[in-house]
């Protein structure tokens, strides 16, 4: 018999019992009531390249496969959640100084925990956000009560130590101030006084900018305007004062005649440049 497809086979040996090729089979009457599903429609055919437009190819437009990299699962602790809530209540908390020296061994555990630990003074009368935390998660642990109870319970403690030992703080400084101590200069009262300094030596600096700027004029040739009247001579004049031996003067009008400075030491009297060494003359 001829290779058909499988949904076409009771058809096939329909044809093959009308021509009395085959006797009829067992399995013929179930085929007929129960017959085989049609095969799906047929799919078009892909288009062929040939009137396409030709498209060039990189190796940056082909999707790069992902690399094999195993991710570790998440590490979850109670109190991150705890410590992330209590830094969203109190933020300036974060700005107080902690120091992060470290020993050479890991600090032992407070004797105080537990079913012991059921106050937060128990730590301390200055606890930390740590301290408070700690509270918190000993209090939901082995206590056995609602965390946000825990929270609640452990916050107010804290506020209440934190609050009595400003008080104390406040009530020493005064004590201290009205018997006559001396507080040293704060941060802030030093950067006070160094901008102080600085604005002082600006104003300073300012000086030194006119002193400089009226050397430089000093040294520029100014050309004065003459209030008598004068004619020019075609150049006798200045042939008249050639003659005569009167030599003609040319200094600028906020040139100053400079004297030169005299020491008593004659090794030390050098002239301005440096370059000889001159006697020196002491006026008597």
């Amino acid at each position: 018999m001829v290779r058909r497809l499988a949904s076409q086979v009771h058809q096939q040996v329909s044809r093959l019992m009308r021509g009395e090729v085959v006797k009829e089979p067992a399995w013929y009457a179930a085929v007929l009531d129960n017959p085989p599903l049609p095969l799906p429609p047929k799919a078009p055919p892909n288009r062929v390249a040939f009137d396409l437009k030709q498209q060039t190819t990189s190796a940056r437009s082909k999707p790069k496969a992902k690399p094999y990299g195993p991710k570790p699962f998440p590490v979850y602790y109670l109190e991150d959640d705890i410590r992330r809530q209590f830094f969203r209540d109190h933020p300036f908390e974060v700005f107080r100084p902690v120091t992060l020296a470290e020993g050479q061994g890991i600090e032992a555990d407070h004797p105080v925990t537990g079913t012991e630990w059921t106050r937060l003074r128990q730590r301390g009368r200055n606890p930390s956000p740590d301290d408070a935390i700690q509270f918190t998660l000993n209090l939901h642990q082995h206590h056995n009560i609602p965390l946000s109870y825990a929270y609640a319970r452990a916050i107010a403690q804290f506020r209440a130590l934190r609050s009595e030992r400003h008080i104390a703080m406040t009530m020493a400084i005064h004590e201290a101030d009205n018997l006559g101590a001396v507080w040293q200069n704060s941060e802030i009262a030093h950067g006070f006084q160094k901008e102080i300094k600085s604005l002082a030596s600006w104003e300073r600096q300012s000086e030194l900018d006119e002193g400089a700027m009226a050397a430089r004029k000093r040294w520029r040739s100014i050309a004065l305007e003459h209030t008598e009247d004068r004619e020019w001579s075609k150049g006798q004049e200045y042939v008249r004062l050639w003659k005569e031996g009167i030599t003609p003067r040319y200094a600028p009008a906020l040139t100053e005649p400079v004297k030169p400075a005299v020491l008593e030491d004659p090794e030390k009297n050098v002239d301005t440049f440096g370059l000889r060494t001159k006697p020196a003359v002491v006026p008597r």
